[in-house]
Formats: C-alpha cells, sequence, structure tokens
C-alpha cells in the first residue's frame, strides 16, 4: 500500500476566500479562472472544500481544523497547502502562510519620504491561513476577509506559526501580476 503524501491529517475543512476582492478571482491563468485552481488546490490536498452557505456553528460543529484559501494565490501547491495543516496539528497553532518583502519599502513622516526600512524583518501575508479546531471553536465567524488583518487579529489571540510559501504561492495584485504569476508556473 502506498501513501498518499497529500494525505492531510486531521480532516480538515477549507473554503476559497474571494470576498472583496473584485473581479481579480475570475481572471484566467493558464486557461482557467484563479478561483478555480485556487478550489483544485485545496481538493487536491485532501482539503474538503466547504460552501459559503456552510454557517460558522457547523464548521465549529465539525470540530475539524479549517483552512482559508485566497482566490488571489491561485498556484499555491496542494502539498504546501496539506504541509500547512499538518503544521498546525503539530504546533496546536495558526498557520500563515507568508512570502519575503522584495520591494523597497520607505517611512513617510509628516508627508515626507524619509528613511528605508529593512526588508528582512518584513513578510507578506499570503495564503494559507490554517485555523485548528480549538480557534474555530473560540471565535464567533471571521472578522474580516483581508489576510493581512485577519493574520494580526489572530496573533493578538492565538499562538501563529508564519511559514514560507513558495514562490508560486505569492499573491496577485493585478493583471500584469497574473501573467508573472502564469509565467512563473509554466510546465517545464
Amino acid at each position: 500500500m502506498t501513501t498518499d503524501p497529500y494525505d492531510v491529517h486531521p480532516p480538515a475543512l477549507g473554503a476559497i476566500v474571494e470576498a472583496e476582492r473584485g473581479s481579480l478571482p475570475f481572471a484566467l491563468i493558464h486557461g482557467e479562472g484563479l478561483v478555480a485552481c485556487a478550489a483544485w488546490a485545496l481538493g487536491d490536498a485532501g482539503i474538503t472544500p466547504v460552501d459559503h452557505g456552510v454557517s460558522w456553528a457547523d464548521l465549529v460543529e465539525s470540530g475539524d481544523t479549517f483552512v482559508l484559501h485566497d482566490a488571489l494565490c491561485p498556484m499555491t501547491p496542494a502539498s504546501f497547502l496539506a504541509d500547512c495543516v499538518r503544521t498546525s496539528e503539530e504546533r496546536s497553532a495558526v498557520v500563515v502562510a507568508v512570502r519575503p518583502v522584495t520591494d523597497t519599502v520607505k517611512q513617510v513622516e509628516d508627508g515626507y519620504v524619509g528613511a528605508t526600512i529593512d526588508r528582512d524583518a518584513l513578510v507578506v501575508v499570503t495564503s494559507p491561513i490554517v485555523l485548528p479546531a480549538e480557534v474555530v471553536a473560540s471565535l464567533d465567524g471571521l472578522p474580516t476577509h483581508d489576510f493581512a488583518e485577519l493574520a494580526g487579529l489572530l496573533a493578538a489571540r492565538f499562538p501563529v506559526v508564519t511559514v514560507e510559501a513558495p514562490p508560486e504561492g505569492r499573491r496577485v495584485a493585478s493583471l500584469d501580476d497574473v501573467r508573472l504569476l502564469e509565467a512563473l508556473t509554466l510546465p517545464r
């Protein structure tokens, strides 16, 4: 008997977050909608997708880990999603995927551009955010669909582990970003 490398234990439920993202989740990458690619990754990772009609009370009752996968991170590998679920279970913590900051970041003081901020100390929140069952049970629902804001709110209340997402797990913010991600993820 062979083992499935994406077999997720414990069971996990997952949702694709597309709210408050405009029409970009429906742009095409490799001929498919971003939201569809994100959904396929959840399924390929062994995470059971749930419909937006599922109530938070139903998620609590399931007793399962809950994975939030951003439609704007459509090429996040299934194996990475599964690893994040395992890490959440092993560490009994919220897992937040991040990418390094590559842009130059400047301070602004009194309307003037100031010093450059050391980007080695900065990260960009990406996808997924994995909530252990006990975290799901202690929330009344998602306070926001903004992943960066959600990560901050969760970190104020729960243990959080950040894990570096692979390059193909980057977030897109424009059609130009989609084209760049498409080039990065061309089959070899």
